[in-house]
């Protein structure tokens, strides 16, 4: 995401969450007054963009990616009350060592 894109996302959040109307020309002066340098088109696109669009709804659907989350739910406890949740500790497994032909007491290349 380019620094342009970046400060007209905040200036339509900053004025979304003022409760003002999104405009390119409110989007430009903010974006202005924070010192940054953006290319023109930009806070018209933001503006179109936020016209046929509900932010709110923008807002809450950022995260959940095109369908391929994974809600993932606890089990209730049960009646009786909760039971503590063991923790599965990784057990080291150990390899057994190869043994060596000194070992043996005798070697391949001897």
């Amino acid at each position: 995401m380019s620094i342009s894109e970046l400060a007209c996302t905040y200036a339509a959040l900053i004025l979304h969450d003022d409760q003002i109307k999104i405009t390119a020309e409110k989007i430009a002066t903010l974006v202005k007054a924070a010192n940054v340098t953006i290319d023109a088109y930009w806070p018209g696109l933001f503006a179109k963009l936020l016209e046929k669009r509900n932010l709110d709804d923008l807002i809450t659907s950022a995260g959940s990616g095109g369908g391929g989350a994974v809600s993932v739910t606890a089990a209730a406890p049960a009646a009786g009350g909760a039971a503590p949740v063991e923790e599965k500790k990784e057990e080291k497994k150990e390899e057994p060592k190869e043994e060596s032909d000194d070992d043996m007491g005798f070697s391949l290349f001897d």
